[in-house]
C-alpha cells in the first residue's frame, strides 16, 4: 500500500510463496504494524469497492482462464480466500488458548500444591 495512504510495507519474503520457510519464520512484525496495515487495507478497499459499478464487476481481468474472469468472480475469490484465512487464524488462536486454559487446569487441579 502506498500512496494516499502514506502507508508502505516492503515484505522481506516478497509475497512469501517462494520464500523457504525458515526464512518466513524468521520475520517479526510489531502488532501496532499489523494493525496499521490492517487499516490502511480496510480504508483502501472500502474506499474502491465503494466505487464499483455493476459494469465494473462484469469486466474481464484474467483472460488466462477458460472461461475469462471477470471482476466480480475475482472479488468473490480473494473474500473467500480471506475468510479461509480468518478460519485458519481463528483455529490457531482457539488451540493457543486452549493449550493456555489446558496448562493452568493441569497446574491447579491435576498437580496438587504440595507437589509443585
Amino acid at each position: 500500500m502506498g500512496g494516499r495512504t502514506g502507508w508502505r510495507f516492503r515484505s522481506p519474503v516478497g509475497d512469501g510463496v517462494r520464500a523457504h520457510p525458515d526464512h518466513v519464520a524468521a520475520v517479526r512484525v510489531s502488532g501496532d504494524l499489523l494493525l496499521g496495515y490492517h487499516d490502511a487495507v480496510y480504508l483502501r478497499t472500502v474506499e474502491y469497492v465503494g466505487r464499483l459499478t455493476d459494469g465494473d464487476l462484469r469486466r474481464i481481468v484474467d483472460k488466462s482462464w477458460n472461461p475469462p474472469v471477470s471482476l466480480g468472480v475475482r472479488l468473490f475469490s480473494v473474500i473467500s480466500d480471506d475468510l479461509q484465512h480468518a478460519g485458519q487464524a481463528a483455529f490457531i488462536r482457539g488451540v493457543l488458548q486452549r493449550r493456555t486454559a489446558v496448562s493452568l487446569l493441569a497446574d491447579v487441579v491435576i498437580w496438587p500444591r504440595s507437589r509443585r
